[in-house]
């Protein structure tokens, strides 16, 4: 019954009648219950990896490997305390990584439920919109242009529909669609409006059949973050590797046994590898998804919150972002004796209100607590002719009483002005167009006549203006501080456009969608403005210069105006590509953009290592939302701008926007805390050790410590993702130069201060045992101190923003668990809590002397950089 192949050959009417429903009521309750038990969710189901495989697959890997090895090896050697503990450190890693991996599953799972398809449906007799999944076969359903069709259909009601079903057909040209056509789930549709019916849902539509034959390839995508701190890791396993190899040509060089050998170095490169970074990867992006869903920016690709991050660059629509999308009306412009109250009666007579026309809306907000409301209520609509974009009005015949009545339309001036005959008022009224146009504002003609003539008279202009959001200046402020530059990118008037930017405060000038063509009228003007001067210098000999000059601008400015609206042929000088650029970094903004114009915006910035965020709300907006690097979908967005976002807007506005490119910049920083803790902990540890057993012929803490050690580190470096970060005023990218230094000078000064303490401890004559014990509290007070350190970037440790509880409370009892290891000697000699106030005490000096090492590492490298961007600019002055 729902096979869409059941019901291609047959009609409107049949397919009805074969569904069971009725098109003016659709589906009643009691039906709706059954055909959803008979045909399921409209959806296709997600093969879900099992609870066993989840976890089995923690066990396999690389890493997991290493882990296993070093393990048999302990357990080879007797060593059975070394291998209890390492099977828990495997056993640690796989929990947290499982755990949080569930948490990233729950917070998309939440998310993807917010990003739900809605469906407007007929059922009982009323319109209703209820989430596509739970469409059944019989389901009557209106389509609208930017819908994406939810399930198999048959339009059974309507003038037509244009579809783009290129992603299931291969057609490359939109489809033209009549009343009893069929149309596919999932395709998009791109003008008109119908009712259908629907035939077929989930796996039983055309896209379902498409999934089962066709075994669909994962996209991996990173993002610059990912990829950088993937680098940063295989880093750290090549000088992991590097002093391994070091460790077992000394060790087999001076006949130590092979085994302990290879068991203590597979131990430390475990120790060195960061096996926490997919778990701290997966839940800073869950946690941050979850964080902009609570400023009602929902996120489908998480990668896309690090890309914000970097965004130096925000092109944004007008409409609704910008304004509020609510059209005020203004003072009208009067024509042919008629009054203010004429214009809006006979407006709201060629309107119907429930259209929600956003033109329309207005005239009766205006007329609602007026006379005039009176004056409606005794006539009658007895035709209405709806909007097209042939005719450009909507016209109506309306019965005043018993024996009057009259035709009114509303539209277009010019269409309007084409169905009146006076002359004197076409000028006046064109130039009226005009003004308003210029003053940014729409505007609706309205005309009336009687039966009994032939043309209209024309009543008057209702002008219209979209006025800014109340928070927009102040938003737009506040991306400046942040470093971005925002552009409006519009497809309304250039007059409109100027006018919202001067509002706003958006610098750079608005510019014509044409002046982004490669072939430019430049020649032609410079000739205009050579000639105006010769000429008028010739006829006006005694004109002073300045005279000359102010008359040749003013011919060239009324020929590029003209021009504006014109894309110029091959005949011109194509313009080089570093010039489009640089127009569209100079400029504020464009206005009467075509689709294929913000796609050439978003790729020609990409182009000049910009990053860009791009917002949108219609299908033509899909291709650059799509293109940019973070895509934006506005709240009201179409489901094809919506699918084809990186980012879906709940609420209208740019501050929105603001905030979730604040939080990015947040995750930013508790990445690049994490990325410059975790190289200087593995430098800190591996060289010091490699450098003892290489130089001194001394193991400065066994393989078990190392292993706890390991376990202490990892454990609350999972809750930097909760961890309070400062918002940087500018896009951060990474920046490997400055990481790795910073890191480096930890690490060197870690290691120089474990070979300090090493030294007294030799001095003092500790035993070696001892010393290991000694050696191990250090590594874990001092490694814990590094998070701090790490955390405040050019800032000092005790500078805000302070560290969150969620992050102080699991490093402050991993700490205090390794302090009573050390203290008590589990798996080691007992320390005793004197010598632990001494170890805390020697931590506590280094530990603020690497504070201000990195603050003074920092000053030097923005010096230096500094100093390098002088130089630049001196060269290009020369």
């Amino acid at each position: 019954m729902s096979n869409q192949l059941d019901f291609k050959e047959l009609s409107a009417d049949e397919v009805v009648e074969k569904l069971q429903v009725n098109p003016s009521t659709g589906l009643m309750t009691e039906q709706i219950g059954s055909r959803q038990q008979q045909y399921g969710f409209n959806e296709i189901p997600e093969k879900e990896e099992t609870l066993l495989s989840r976890i089995l697959k923690r066990f396999w890997g690389p890493i997991p490997w290493m882990i296993e090895i070093a393990g048999i090896l302990s357990a080879a050697v007797g060593k059975w305390e070394d291998f209890g503990i390492i099977m828990i450190l495997l056993l640690v890693n796989v929990v947290i990584d499982f755990r949080q991996e569930a948490k990233a599953i729950s917070a998309l799972k939440l998310l993807k439920e917010k990003l739900a398809r809605l469906a407007l449906v007929l059922r009982d007799g009323r319109w209703s919109e209820i989430p596509a999944r739970e469409l059944v076969p019989g389901d009557v359903i209106k389509l609208r242009i930017g819908n994406v069709i939810p399930a198999d259909v048959t339009l059974i009601d309507g003038a037509y529909l244009q579809v783009d079903q290129s992603a299931l057909t291969g057609e490359s040209v939109p489809a033209d669609k009549m009343t009893g056509d069929i149309a596919y789930a999932n395709s998009v549709i791109k003008m008109g409006e119908m009712v259908a019916v629907v035939t077929g849902t989930g796996l039983n539509t055309f896209f379902g059949h498409t999934v089962e034959l066709v075994a669909q390839a994962e996209k991996h995508e990173h993002s610059h973050l990912q990829k950088a701190v993937v680098n940063i890791g295989n880093y750290l396993i090549l000088i992991a590797g590097v002093m391994v190899v070091l460790i077992i040509f000394v060790g087999l060089y001076r006949h130590d046994s092979l085994m302990e050998i290879l068991r203590f170095s597979l131990v430390l490169t475990v120790a060195s590898i960061p096996v926490a970074l997919p778990a701290v990867l997966s839940v800073t992006m869950a946690v941050g998804a979850m964080r902009l869903a609570q400023h009602q920016a929902i996120v489908s690709r998480l990668v896309a919150i690090e890309e914000l991050a970097g965004v130096d660059i925000l092109c944004c629509d007008k409409t609704g972002t910008l304004t509020k999308n609510q059209m005020k009306l203004e003072e009208p412009a009067l024509f042919n004796n008629f009054t203010r109250d004429d214009a809006l009666f006979y407006a709201a007579l060629a309107s119907r209100v429930e259209n929600n026309d956003p033109l329309e809306s207005p005239i009766f907000q205006a007329v609602q607590h007026s006379h005039i409301q009176q004056r409606l209520s005794d006539c009658e609509q007895l035709d209405f002719t709806p909007f097209d974009p042939v005719r450009k009005r909507t016209e109506a015949t309306i019965k005043f009483g018993e024996d009057s009545s009259r035709i009114v339309t509303k539209g277009a001036p010019q269409a309007v002005l084409a169905l009146c005959d006076d002359a004197v008022v076409d000028e006046t009224v064109i130039r009226q167009v005009e003004q308003f146009a210029h003053n940014g504002y729409r505007t609706l003609g309205i005309g009336v006549r009687s039966p009994d003539e032939s043309t209209f008279h024309f009543v008057g202009l209702l002008p219209f203006y979209d006025p800014p959001r109340d928070d927009s200046a102040e938003t737009i402020a506040t991306a400046k501080r942040l470093g971005l530059d925002v552009k409006m990118i519009t497809g309304d008037n250039l007059a409109i456009a100027r006018q919202i930017a001067e509002i706003l405060g958006i610098q750079g000038k608005i510019r014509n969608h044409t002046e982004l063509s490669e072939e430019r009228p430049t020649e032609l003007l410079l000739i205009a403005d050579v000639v105006t001067e010769t000429l008028y210098g010739r006829l006006k000999p005694d004109a002073t210069s300045d005279e000359v000059r102010a008359v040749a601008e003013e011919v060239v400015n009324r020929l590029e105006e003209q021009l504006r609206d014109v894309r110029p042929h091959n005949g011109f000088v194509r313009r080089h590509e570093s010039e489009i650029v640089r127009l569209i970094e100079e400029t504020g903004g464009f206005a009467q953009v075509f689709p294929e114009d913000k796609y050439q915006i978003v790729d020609r910035l990409q182009l000049n290592d910009h990053i860009v965020a791009m917002t949108g709300d219609g299908v033509n907006d899909a291709p650059a939302l799509k293109k940019a690097d973070a895509g934006i979908a506005v709240s009201g967005a179409t489901d094809a701008a919506r699918a084809a976002a990186d980012i879906v807007l709940l609420l209208p506005g740019l501050s929105v926007i603001i905030n979730a490119i604040e939080e990015s910049r947040q995750i930013f920083g508790r990445m690049k805390s994490y990325a410059i803790f975790r190289i200087a902990e593995t430098l800190r540890v591996i060289l010091f050790m490699t450098l003892a057993i290489t130089v001194f012929n001394f193991y400065p803490v066994t393989a078990i410590m190392i292993i706890i050690l390991a376990l202490l580190n990892d454990i609350p470096i999972m809750a930097i993702a909760y961890d309070n970060a400062k918002i940087e005023p500018h896009p951060v990218r990474w920046n490997m130069r400055e990481v790795l230094t910073i890191a480096s000078v930890l690490g060197l000064a870690g290691v120089a201060s474990s070979f300090l303490l090493f030294f007294i401890l030799e001095e003092m004559q500790f035993s070696r045992g001892l010393m290991q014990a000694i050696l191990f509290l250090k590594l874990d007070v001092a490694g814990h101190s590094t998070i701090y350190v790490a955390r405040t970037g050019e800032r000092h440790f005790w500078e805000r923003p302070f560290p969150s509880l969620k992050l102080l409370i699991p490093a402050l009892s991993t700490r205090i668990v390794g302090t009573l290891i050390a203290c008590y000697g589990i798996f080691m000699e007992p320390v005793g809590w004197k010598m632990t106030g001494y170890i805390y005490l020697y931590a506590t000096v280094w530990f603020v002397f690497n504070d201000f090492l990195k603050v003074a590492v920092y000053r030097m490298l923005n010096r230096t950089k500094w100093l390098l961007v002088r130089e630049h600019v001196h060269e290009i002055i020369k």
